[in-house]
């Protein structure tokens, strides 16, 4: 790895954001369901969720946002979900 290379890396946090901002304005919608809620390690809310698309099975976990924690209700296990997802990799995907 260069000198170059090594300034180019991107912050993780910067990364996961611009992703987050490609899939709400990019991606497609999709039905899911929150199967799981957890805290990690760092004290971040985590929901596990699942959606189906062409009869394929997903399942992940998103970090919920502090506008999203605020609404526990809507995000709790067993709730239906919108589900954004990119049409190119349907694995790639946010809760909104």
């Amino acid at each position: 790895m260069g000198l170059f290379d090594f300034l180019k890396r991107e912050n993780p946090e910067n990364s996961a954001q611009k992703r987050r901002e490609r899939l709400l304005e990019h991606g497609r919608i999709t039905d899911g369901t929150i199967i799981d809620a957890t805290i990690n390690d760092d004290g971040e809310e985590v929901a596990v969720y699942h959606y189906n698309i062409h009869g394929v099975d997903f399942e992940l976990s998103d970090i919920l946002t502090d506008e999203q924690r605020e609404d526990r209700i809507k995000y709790a296990p067993g709730a239906g979900i919108a589900v954004r997802f990119d049409p190119k990799n349907h694995h790639n995907s946010i809760i909104v």
